[in-house]
């Protein structure tokens, strides 16, 4: 009887939380041993980087090559082909929420909640990529074509990028391991750009529309040059476009495997407590009400708008204003291999120095080189030294935003706890307005140059034309880099701010690893009593 009482007490006792027995009753505390520092191999950071080429790849080809596919071997008149590439270009921008919020409502699978949208949506985008550059055999309805399958391309890699972007917050639960891989991603990025360039170029190479001496007598040469051209020559450039297409389909394919293969979801410690998931409209709420986001996103959106000005006239530029017809690929060229080789050197700078210094030193690095071009006469060296430098302030831009979205996220989740989910809200509205701001310098670069009397296919510009040119490519980018950089100044997020929060995450997440122990007792004492 007494041993039976004396084993019911000891189970009891069991039970209880240490709190409320008698001292001498206490079980001994165990110590925790200090939670091991989640490190990402270099062969992980390497295959999540390698899923940011197909995006870069796919949209540098369109993005240099679709216009003038449109017109010269397509054959789709100038006004459909501006039709097409204006409502494609803001279809891409609309999407990017919407796909945000589609994942937002995501449930988490075997796979993770991102990683099935980017199974799923990789065999059909590179189906339409591959009809984008697909001449059909209807003439009347060809614009239509190209504008139904330019949209369904840029909405399926949307559902690719935008949970790839949003990825970087489930690869690791450290911020240095996310920053070391967001510049992994970066080199490769600026790689897949160099890619897709080299590969569309040098495929479709061949095609090479002659300038006419007398842009007024364009109508008349444009229909002799129709006369001679044979069908089989025309043909083979479909044909040379196609094969382009293929090859950058390829590299699509491969690199979405190695990302799925090589790449492993986690989900926050904390997330998993949480029982409903958020309202798309209320995170979007909380999220554009959350200083250090807009503040970010505001300093970004100048200053990428100052960089897309320099990249969409910056073979207008070379060709007309400076007169280097036949240097504009070598030019773009040294660009992305210096931007490539300096990204790793922005990695360590952050490092030492902070993100917020990496801006200002990074950014700024390239005001000085546009001023020399805008007063300087047309010199290949200096335009040479000029590209260079302007790859290294490039290679800054891709990395800076990508590396301080997270750190905005962080601070965003300890001010709202309870608030999971919104990730891909933060990283589909980054791309929205980037895409914003594309669309934005393509519009004002369109009408300058139209207000400047642009002659379409001409050897040569007005002086009004290449002094627009000059305008658009150096003086415009610095000033909105100057009031990018203004607005930085804003930026609450610095190095101090950075650490407090990395401290305060990680007590949060090791209290949600210990509460799932301390739910069960408590509902098991919960129930004998």
């Amino acid at each position: 009887m007494a041993k039976g009482e004396g084993a019911e007490s000891g189970s009891a006792a069991g039970l209880l939380p240490t709190g409320i027995l008698p001292v001498a009753e206490r079980p001994a505390q165990v110590k925790k041993e200090p939670k091991k520092k989640q490190q990402l191999s270099i062969c992980n950071k390497l295959c999540y980087a390698v899923g940011g080429a197909p995006y870069q790849v796919t949209g540098c080809a369109l993005g240099f090559f679709l216009q003038i596919y449109l017109l010269d071997v397509a054959q789709v008149d100038p006004f459909s082909a501006s039709i097409i590439l204006f409502v494609g270009r803001a279809w891409d921008a609309f999407t990017d929420p919407l796909v945000g919020f589609c994942i937002s409502k995501s449930s988490w699978t075997r796979l993770g909640r991102l990683m099935p949208w980017i199974i799923f949506s990789t065999p059909l985008a590179i189906i339409a990529y591959f009809l984008i550059w697909f001449v059909p055999d209807f003439p009347q309805g060809q614009a239509l074509w190209y504008l139904l399958f330019y949209c369904l391309f840029e909405t399926l890699v949307t559902c690719f990028h935008v949970p790839y972007s949003a990825l970087t917050m489930f690869i690791s639960t450290e911020q240095s391991e996310r920053d070391s891989a967001t510049a992994y991603r970066m080199t490769v990025e600026v790689l897949g750009t160099v890619l897709g360039t080299a590969i569309q170029g040098q495929i479709v190479g061949q095609v090479d529309m002659p300038c006419l001496q007398d842009p007024n007598d364009s109508a008349l040469a444009t229909e002799g040059a129709n006369r001679t051209q044979s069908t089989t020559s025309l043909k083979e450039t479909q044909n040379a476009y196609l094969l382009a297409a293929g090859v950058i389909a390829s590299i699509y394919v491969v690199c979405a495997v190695i990302l799925t293969l090589g790449v492993r979801e986690q989900r926050e410690p904390y997330e998993t407590q949480q029982a409903e998931p958020m309202s798309f409209f209320r995170g979007l709420r909380l999220v554009m009400s959350h200083g250090p986001y807009v503040k970010l996103i505001a300093g970004f959106l100048f200053t990428s708008l100052a960089f897309m000005l320099v990249e969409g006239n910056f073979a207008l530029f070379c060709t007309y204003t400076l007169g280097f017809r036949n240097e504009f690929q070598n030019l773009l060229l040294a660009i992305m291999l210096s931007a490539t080789f300096t990204i790793p050197i922005w990695q360590w700078f952050l490092t030492r120095f902070g993100k917020k210094t990496a801006v200002y030193v990074g950014i700024s690095s390239a005001v000085p080189f546009l001023i020399l071009v805008a007063f300087t006469e047309s010199n290949l060296i200096v335009t040479y030294v000029v590209a260079v430098a302007a790859g290294i302030s490039v290679a800054a831009a891709f990395l800076l935003p990508w590396s301080m979205l997270p750190d905005v996220i962080d601070d965003f989740h300890l001010k709202q706890p309870q608030s999971h989910g919104t990730e891909p809200i933060f990283f589909s509205f980054y791309v929205f307005f980037t895409k914003f701001a594309s669309g934005v310098s393509l519009g004002i670069s369109t009408l300058s140059l139209d207000f400047a009397g642009y002659e379409t296919r001409g050897c040569s510009q007005p002086t009004r034309v290449k002094f627009t040119l000059k305008m658009l490519v150096t003086i415009a980018p610095i000033a909105l880099i100057l009031l990018g950089l203004l607005l930085f100044k804003l930026y609450p997020i610095d190095e101090e701010k950075r650490r407090q929060n990395k401290k305060a995450l990680q007590a949060l997440r090791e209290e949600a690893s210990s509460s799932g122990c301390s739910d069960t007792d408590s509902t098991e004492l919960a129930s004998i009593l």
